[in-house]
């Protein structure tokens, strides 16, 4: 009973609405002092710092009271190098003062990646090999082949690249793919006698592949390998023979001169009279 009594009396009122201003009281001390710690309602705009240098975005955020930190740095053909390519929070965005503004540069010096080997993949997987080793797929061209839509070579500025070669990252790589063999036929060509490198370029000229290469046991040394010539291919020469465009031409290379075919000849007594054959 004297516990419910002292509830209703003024003197438990009087302590309660003193808690209650005091509780008032001490509740807007805290909102005031966030609202100044936190600069309530100040809001700097985030300027443009993509294309500036380090020393161009110090000059610029110490004025605008806002920090800046160096996060990474990639290569790019985009922008000048040693620049600001991307910075986070993006420009024209409001943050409180002293916000730091994270950026990415463009490298100096660019990017090295090795070139990944692409003969021999779908056009599928070399895009996704490509774009995984940070290279650009530039033009994409088809001659006849068995292999429909797989990369027979990779190229750059219209050369092969070899797998394994150092290059920029970014660099654009043409593909030349395999159409399946054509209807159309060519002629076969005479291969006889010629350099690897040579061969090779005639049998592009007449719409062929190059099938297996065979060295013979004369070779010994790298400088042998590029004097050998071809002594055999197969499908053999004929002169009135054709073949479906983006067959293979097998090919035995060698540096023994004896082992070409020997040229027609006719004897005249005691004189020999050598008739050479002439390809078409």
């Amino acid at each position: 009973m004297d516990f419910l009594r002292f509830l209703l009396s003024k003197k438990f009122f009087r302590h309660l609405g003193y808690a209650i201003a005091l509780g008032i009281i001490l509740m807007l001390a805290v909102m005031l002092w966030l609202r100044v710690y936190t600069h309530h309602g100040q809001a700097i705009t985030v300027p443009n710092l993509t294309g500036l240098t380090t020393d161009e975005v110090g000059d610029v955020t110490t004025s605008r009271h806002l920090r800046f930190e160096v996060v990474d740095s990639v290569f790019s053909n985009e922008l000048p190098r040693g620049t600001v390519l991307k910075q986070n929070p993006k420009a024209n965005s409001r943050v409180k003062n002293n916000r730091k503004i994270f950026l990415t540069m463009n490298a100096v010096n660019p990017e090295m990646v090795s070139m990944p080997r692409l003969v021999g993949l779908s056009i599928r997987q070399a895009r996704l090999a490509l774009q995984n080793a940070g290279l650009l797929l530039g033009d994409i061209k088809y001659r006849p082949d068995y292999a429909i839509n797989n990369v027979l070579q990779q190229m750059q500025d219209g050369s092969v690249i070899n797998e394994g070669t150092e290059i920029t990252k970014g660099t654009v790589i043409d593909l030349v793919l395999g159409m399946g063999l054509s209807s159309e036929t060519t002629r076969v060509p005479d291969l006889i006698g010629l350099g690897l490198e040579a061969a090779a370029d005639m049998i592009a000229d007449f719409y062929l592949n190059i099938g297996a290469i065979t060295y013979d046991e004369s070779m010994e040394t790298a400088e042998d390998s590029s004097a050998s010539f071809i002594w055999r291919q197969y499908p053999e020469f004929e002169e009135f023979s054709r073949l479906n465009m983006g067959i293979e031409v097998d090919i035995w290379l060698t540096i023994d001169s004896t082992l070409l075919p020997q040229p027609d000849s006719i004897l005249f007594g005691d004189d020999t009279e050598i008739i050479h054959e002439e390809s078409l």
